[in-house]
């Protein structure tokens, strides 16, 4: 019986499943620290942080799926993308004050291998914030990328970043 009872409690509480707590108890810390950054920490921020931290958690909950992801995988997945925004950014610096403003745009399609649902969005939201790439359209699982130089490898950086978002929500 107590088994039974302990096998019960580790799949679901009050009938909701694990991964609902989790996901809920994952995105409330997010969340929090976001606003947490955004008001440098002031306590007196979360007179009114406070709701608005619980009114995202709900919408997000309402309607954004429960999604597991691979927590070691997150921390490579954050270095990658400090690593490649460091560089990205001293090439663009590079770039701009170049005597000759070595640039040549470029709009380059790319193949997801990624499911359609959150971890697309990921990987579209990731490839705009490296420096020197611009997320342009999604379509049908194909992504369009604006690019500074398109002689550059970017489909290979592009194929980094998605086996990287692969990782983090277990997608073999």
């Amino acid at each position: 019986m107590c088994q039974v009872k302990k096998a019960f409690l580790s799949e679901y509480f009050l009938g909701v499943p694990r991964e609902i707590y989790l996901t809920f108890l994952t995105r409330g810390l997010l969340f929090s620290l976001i606003w947490w950054a955004l008001t440098n920490g002031d306590l007196s921020s979360w007179v009114i942080g406070g709701p608005a931290v619980m009114l995202a958690l709900i919408v997000s909950m309402l309607l954004i799926p429960s999604t597991p992801l691979v927590w070691r995988a997150g921390v490579k997945f954050v270095f990658l993308f400090m690593l490649r925004s460091l560089m990205g950014g001293i090439d663009v610096a590079w770039r701009a004050f170049h005597p000759r403003l070595p640039i040549e745009p470029d709009l380059i399609e790319y193949p997801l291998q990624l499911p359609p649902g959150v971890a697309q969005v990921v990987m579209v939201n990731t490839v705009s914030l490296l420096p020197g790439t611009l997320s342009a359209e999604l379509h049908d699982s194909v992504l369009k990328v604006h690019v500074l130089d398109g002689q550059s490898d970017v489909k290979t950086e592009l194929m980094v970043v998605e086996k990287h978002v692969r990782r983090l929500f277990g997608l073999t």
